[in-house]
């Protein structure tokens, strides 16, 4: 069966998620990830999950080696993975300094080495049970673990955007998380990835290359980017590395134009600025017909694992979620 996951990024409530993970256990859905952000505590909803199902692959999507401590991660990972008889996959990144200064009240910086370092301690005290370490951005005197995880070695996947984090990933994880790619994302990836994995005496092989699709099934395919297109303003006027990469991608017209337009709080505008072909060319949607055929042609690019991220928002949410769920279940 080809392998597929689900992602959640708010919208149900973390109730309601459990719901829809076991819906998707069901329909043969590889993995379930569960994202940071606003959306209810990830850990606590893949916790919920791993009690309710038995298969599927739970993940974060990702944790943020900024907004919690790092032992605090490994212990979470380590429940987690305990809870699920090893089906734990803990997805790192750095998140964004736009959501970690203004929204937590931490200050954000060096995220590279950052988590290069975040990684290195949740490995030593998963395998060790202890671990000590004196970094440049993290330092820890002490740290033990009470109790024995379930494996020593969870994978680790790394979320990045741009070559310095994609030669990480290549240097360190056992995947790579990409989101909104295009068509042409994965081929390019895997070649950084190579040249990084083989200087780090590693297989590139046996790092997996998946990517968050944000996701919308309709009975139109206007219908499918009409509600995609509140999301993709939002990423690319909020998010500045999103931005980048999009206008990178060949869309820098339209992003210039919508980060204008957020900048100024007009966020109609900003939506106004997205166009069908950028959505088109960063995201799945459209008939269940034409969904399919997209994630096969994200497969075919190079892509092992593409992960559905639907987006909904308010009432109704779960069903939209389910929608998806259903409409694109691999067969």
């Amino acid at each position: 069966m080809a392998r597929l996951g689900i992602a959640f990024s708010g919208g149900p409530s973390p109730a309601e998620i459990v719901d829809c993970v076991q819906l998707a256990e069901s329909l043969g859905y590889e993995s379930a990830w569960v994202a940071e952000g606003h959306g209810g505590d990830q850990f606590a909803v893949l916790a919920a999950c791993a009690m309710r199902t038995s298969k599927i692959l739970l993940g974060t999507s990702v944790t943020s080696i900024f907004v919690r401590t790092i032992p605090t991660i490994a212990m979470a990972a380590a429940s987690v993975d305990d809870l699920s008889g090893g089906r734990f996959v803990l997805g790192i990144g750095s998140s964004h300094k736009v959501q970690v200064e203004p929204e937590h009240g931490v200050p954000y910086g060096k995220p590279l080495t950052r988590v290069k370092e975040s990684v290195a301690i949740i490995r030593e005290l998963l395998r060790a049970g202890r671990v000590q370490y004196q970094g440049e951005t993290v330092r820890i005197e002490n740290f033990d673990l009470w109790f024995t995880p379930h494996r020593p070695d969870i994978p680790v996947y790394l979320s990045a955007v741009f070559p310095k984090m994609i030669a990480l990933c290549g240097e360190i994880a056992d995947g790579i998380m990409l989101t909104r790619g295009t068509l042409a994302t994965a081929a390019r990836v895997r070649a950084q990835l190579g040249e990084s994995a083989v200087r780090a005496g590693r297989d590139p092989e046996r790092i997996v290359v998946s990517s968050l699709f944000p996701t919308v099934v309709g009975e139109t395919r206007e219908a499918a980017l009409a509600a995609l297109r509140p999301g993709l303003a939002f990423y690319a006027g909020f998010f500045p590395r999103y931005n980048r990469m999009m206008a990178e991608e060949g869309f820098a017209h339209e992003t210039a134009a919508i980060a204008e337009a957020w900048s100024r709080g007009d966020k109609e505008a900003a939506e106004l600025a997205v166009t069908d072909a950028l959505i088109d060319a960063t995201s799945i949607a459209g008939t269940a017909e034409q969904c399919r055929e997209r994630i096969e042609a994200y497969r075919r690019s190079g892509i092992d694992l593409p992960i559905l991220s639907p987006f909904a928002r308010g009432p109704g949410a779960k069903a939209r979620f389910e929608a998806v769920i259903r409409a694109c279940a691999p067969g």
